[in-house]
């Protein structure tokens, strides 16, 4: 049996996928793996888990309807010389046009993963503009053409399916909600949270709908209390049209309230070094950044928004808290800067979610059982 799976960036293969492929090729099945970028050492890492990856020409963030067009039916071809007997894809843009290219290449069995429904589908505080109004829309009807192609569309929660399938009444064959995609709980194993010096931090792209400019504003209003709090962000600038600007980000470090890593390659030392993990964000599928933290033992502030409200149990593991609200935000910091104790307490409550949770043993069994279905 042949595989292949469809994302966006070798990384992200390495990330999000690396136990499926090594659980596929163990039970000898062919993996075959397709992203936008050449990276020729994640390429190497792909190759070692057994699969075989290769280059296909997308841009990530471009919207050239001829342009894109015209990939399609490269991919397509890709995928016929390929010849697989399952593709899987995943992320918008793969999903949307790797159905098609499947589709146009024969492919029977074409399953799609939605790990969040992105910049469109992510309300803000202000009134979405014309434009990305635009964007949602043609957005929306591209997977009213791709997704009933599929066998299966799979999601991480069950907003995404609502606000996506049921609320614009796309007629699919099947859905399924699988939760998050886990994490290795042996690898991210519990430690005691630091609460003499407190330190706040997110992984995540510098984007405005992670909550970005709000964790630095309400860093701010808890300095002004408690300036030997520390504040960080791990996590790089991006193309994305709802990324910060570089403008911004000077103006932010100048300012000093907030420590800005970059892409780091150590997440687990980042987040072992954090005593609360936050993520502001206005809308998730389900983060793999809040699932580490959690098995790691950190207790967590995040929004009242899909994907989030799935990781915080508020007052037992963390606090959840309404989107945008920097005050809100500043509270819920500040209840741990005065109560430390709960920083022990809510981070255990954590491992013990993510243990019931999000056990990425668990998430990839039931990933595979659904993508070698009727084998």
């Amino acid at each position: 049996m042949k595989i292949l799976l469809i994302g966006n960036q070798a990384s992200t293969i390495i990330l999000f996928r690396k136990k499926v492929i090594e659980q596929l090729v163990s039970r000898g099945v062919s993996v075959h793996v397709l992203t936008m970028d050449y990276d020729s050492e994640k390429f190497q890492q792909i190759s070692q888990l057994g699969a075989v990856p290769e280059q296909y020409h997308f841009s990530r963030s471009g919207m050239n309807p001829l342009s894109d067009m015209i990939n399609t039916f490269a991919l397509s071809k890709k995928i016929r010389n390929i010849d697989p007997d399952v593709v899987f894809s995943f992320f918008p843009k793969p999903v949307i046009f790797g159905t098609l290219a499947a589709k146009l290449a024969g492919v029977k069995r074409i399953y799609n993963l939605l790990e969040g429904l992105g910049f469109c589908y992510t309300a803000h505080l202000k009134k979405d503009s014309f434009k990305k109004q635009i964007l949602k829309n043609v957005q929306t009807f591209l997977y009213k053409v791709t997704l009933p192609r599929s066998k299966k569309v799979l999601f991480l929660n069950r907003d995404d399916y609502h606000d996506l399938i049921v609320q614009n009444k796309i007629a699919i064959a099947d859905a399924e909600v699988i939760g998050g995609i886990g994490v290795n709980l042996n690898e991210y194993a519990y430690s005691s949270p630091a609460t003499d010096t407190i330190h706040f931090g997110m992984v995540s792209r510098l984007l405005v709908e992670k909550g970005v400019r709000e964790f630095v504003q309400a860093a701010k209003l808890v300095k002004e209390k408690y300036p030997a709090v520390r504040f960080s962000i791990a996590g790089a600038i991006d193309d994305n049209p709802g990324g910060i600007t570089r403008e911004q980000l000077d103006v932010w470090k100048r300012e000093g309230h907030v420590e800005f890593l970059g892409q780091i390659s150590n997440v687990k030392g980042y987040l072992t070094d954090l005593s609360v993990f936050v993520l502001p964000s206005y809308r998730e599928g389900i983060p793999r950044s809040t699932q580490e933290a959690m098995s790691i033992g950190r207790a967590v502030i995040t929004t009242d928004v899909p994907g989030c409200r799935e990781t915080v149990r508020h007052g037992s593991n963390g606090f959840m808290i309404p989107p945008w609200n920097v005050e809100a935000l500043a509270d819920a910091m500040m209840a741990f800067i005065t109560d430390p104790q709960q920083i022990v307490l809510m981070g255990q409550e954590s491992r013990r979610m993510a243990e019931e949770k999000f056990d990425e043993n668990v998430a990839t069994d039931k990933l595979i059982n659904i993508l070698l279905e009727n084998k």
